[in-house]
């Protein structure tokens, strides 16, 4: 079980959920943004249209954003859609775009200004973006909802995920902007992207936290006639702290930047998490919860609805972050559920019984009026997710991925009827790379890449999205298949069926056989020293994009996927060059690639032991008395005593072909013969 847990923890977490509390979805976090950097002159100039000078000031009391003006004339408003919106591309790290938004409530212009994206960086010119980016201008905020997507410019194809994420911060930001200048109209929502330092008595002061106290003394009295009366005083029986910790100010600065994300990171869009904090003799959480899974002493209280926090949205807290905070007997933090809209008011009781002298018992309920402060509040339009529309639109390409998936699952849990069929084996394995290279990897672009794992790390430590994530259906649901097949054969779901390059070296180097062309059998001692490069390139890369996200982006170009795959061999003569190299090396030494070079692979090998299920079955007599698969694995994922290296092994079946086959097995040869002669 402890495997299994583990496993299940890395794996989905190389996939794309975080290793974070199981509150059911996944939603935005609070990222703490830094102080946003005004616009120049030349940039509002730009952005209105117009030459300066223009006089650019940020308003007081909150409004986000700041206004432009040309003398006596406000031209308008520009905000950050990092400020805004809390842009993050795929890379894990802030993109942020300038929207200019004008008086009459239309998008007057939009100007890139930071990014670290991967197909930015490489692969797409500053002209394309540039071009996309000034797209939005024109474009009116008020238009009716069923027709905001007319007049938008398209998502650049391969680069799906970071295009997207402009498109959808550049209209947020825009609308927030309209809403909260009054340009438009729009609900109201919960502020999860400002933040600013604040001790425990600054939240009090603000209200972020509502604050109550029984004295020994009142609860005494309301619990008279317990069987165990309270001794009377001046003491504490129950003082109590609650509130919503979405709005970082809050949440960040109670718990530290690590307990916040970890608190909020999966929540669902809409979510909250409520805090409660009790000192005393009283307590709210009790002990028959661990059995019954209802913390009976707390209720939430919202107009006709009344909620009961359960075990499973149920998270603890040691210790609060604020060196001026009070010592806490108990803090809980619960997952408020749909029906409790958090940016309204709301009530926690907290009831407080005894068993009493005759029977029964006694009680009494503390009231907790809880609002979220009016700062923390900020206009919002309801919008639909953007990750939503595009998974209706590639509705076709969801369908076709998962109609390879399934077959594929049904060859891995088929497979000892295969490999008893060594012409149906070959046979289908190769019309499935294909498909693979030109279906999943040409067609759909479903390349993994060790860019989406440095992407992931990123998101955990500066704020986990899944919105970033679903941006992408067809590298969501790979990276989530992966994540499964991990648990049950190991890398080789994807390395040796799913990836589109390396069915690419395994077609062409059986063409390379079909061809005559010798193979090389590289020594084992060489070959498992030559491990040592994958591995030192995946933990370079990762480790540089602590450094710069760029160079380690720049590091990753080791990996041929995105010039042979996403760009179809479109690219200057120096990548086309090593892809080149590398698919030739491919052909005298099968996957040559991933065998010593492919930082992805060693990525995913990092788990592969951990793996619950040995599918691939060995005889006693491997590797003693036979050593042909030994000889024939393709990829020297089999050692000297029969052993099938996990970190190693694609899954390509050829072992069980050559154990079930009576041509070829050594021992099925003897037993035969031994049967013959009886």
């Amino acid at each position: 079980m402890r495997r299994l847990l583990a496993l299940l923890s890395l794996c989905l977490g190389l996939c794309v959920c975080p290793g974070l509390p199981v509150w059911a979805g996944g939603g935005p976090l609070g990222l703490a943004a830094p102080e946003p950097r005004p616009p120049t002159a030349d940039e509002a100039a730009a952005l209105f249209a117009t030459v300066p000078p223009v006089q650019i000031t940020r308003d007081a009391g909150g409004v986000p954003g700041w206004s432009v003006r040309q003398g006596a004339v406000l031209l308008g408003h520009v905000g950050s859609t990092w400020e805004l919106a809390g842009s993050v591309g795929y890379s894990g790290r802030p993109l942020d775009v300038l929207v200019a938004v004008t008086p009459e409530a239309r998008i007057a212009g939009a100007l890139l200004v930071q990014h670290n994206e991967p197909v930015l960086t490489l692969g797409i010119s500053d002209a394309d973006i540039a071009a996309y980016v000034s797209g939005f201008a024109g474009h009116e905020l008020t238009r009716d909802p069923a027709d905001q997507a007319r007049g938008l410019p398209d998502v650049i194809s391969r680069a799906t995920v970071s295009t997207g994420v402009i498109r959808d911060g550049i209209l947020r930001s825009a609308r927030t902007l309209a809403i909260a200048r009054g340009l438009m109209a729009g609900g109201g929502g919960i502020d999860r992207i400002a933040y600013a330092p604040a001790d425990w008595a600054g939240l009090l002061a603000m209200g972020a936290l509502a604050e109550t106290r029984v004295s020994m003394d009142e609860a005494a009295k309301a619990l008279a006639g317990a069987k165990v009366p309270l001794t009377p005083g001046a003491g504490d029986f129950l003082q109590a702290w609650a509130g919503v910790i979405d709005p970082p100010t809050v949440g960040q600065n109670l718990l530290g930047q690590q307990g916040f994300t970890k608190a909020v990171g999966t929540l669902p869009p809409g979510g909250a998490v409520l805090i409660v904090m009790t000192r005393g003799v009283g307590s709210h959480r009790g002990t028959d919860w661990q059995s019954s899974g209802i913390f009976d002493r707390l209720t939430v209280v919202q107009g006709e609805n009344r909620w009961q926090p359960t075990a499973e949205r149920y998270q603890l807290v040691k210790k609060l972050s604020l060196p001026d905070a009070p010592e806490m007997k108990e803090i809980s933090l619960f997952a408020l559920p749909p029906e409790i809209d958090a940016a309204r008011p709301f009530a926690l009781e907290i009831r407080s019984a005894r068993a009493a002298a005759a029977s029964g018992e006694v009680s009494f309920v503390t009231v907790l009026p809880i609002a979220v402060p009016a700062g923390f509040l900020v206009p919002q339009a309801a919008d639909e997710p953007l990750w939503r529309g595009i998974w209706t639109a590639k509705t076709p390409q969801i369908a076709l991925v998962a109609l390879l998936l399934t077959v594929l699952t049904l060859i891995l849990f088929a497979q000892e009827w295969i490999t008893r069929r060594p012409r149906l084996w070959r046979t289908g394995r190769l019309m499935f790379l294909a498909s693979t290279f030109l279906i999943l990897g040409m067609g759909l672009n479903g390349q993994l890449s060790v860019v989406q794992v440095m992407a992931f790390v990123h998101s955990l430590l500066t704020g986990f999205r899944w919105e970033t994530f679903l941006i992408e259906p067809v590298i969501f649901i790979l990276w989530s298949f992966t994540a499964l097949g991990m648990l049950f054969w190991g890398r080789g779901v994807y390395c040796g069926w799913l990836c589109p390059f390396g069915a690419l070296q395994e077609l062409t180097n059986a063409a390379a056989v079909a061809l005559g062309i010798r193979q090389i059998a590289v020594p084992q001692a060489l070959h498992e020293r030559l491990w040592v490069i994958k591995y030192s390139l995946f933990m370079a890369i990762l480790a540089l994009s602590f450094y710069s996200m760029h160079d380690a982006i720049l590091l990753a170009e080791v990996e041929p996927f995105k010039t042979a795959i996403s760009l179809r061999f479109v690219r200057a003569w120096p990548f086309l060059l090593f892809v080149a190299v590398l698919l030739g090396a491919g052909m005298f030494i099968e996957r040559f690639y991933c065998r010593y070079l492919c930082p992805l692979g060693a990525g995913l090998a990092l788990p592969a032991k951990l793996k619950v299920f040995d599918w691939l079955k060995r005889r006693p007599q491997c590797g003693r008395e036979c050593r042909m698969c030994e000889t024939k694995c393709t990829v020297g994922a089999i050692d000297a005593i029969g052993r099938i290296n996990a970190n190693e092994c694609v899954l390509c079946l050829r072992c069980q072909v050559i154990m079930n086959d009576a041509t070829q097995c050594p021992v099925l040869k003897r037993r035969a013969r031994s049967e013959g002669a009886a």
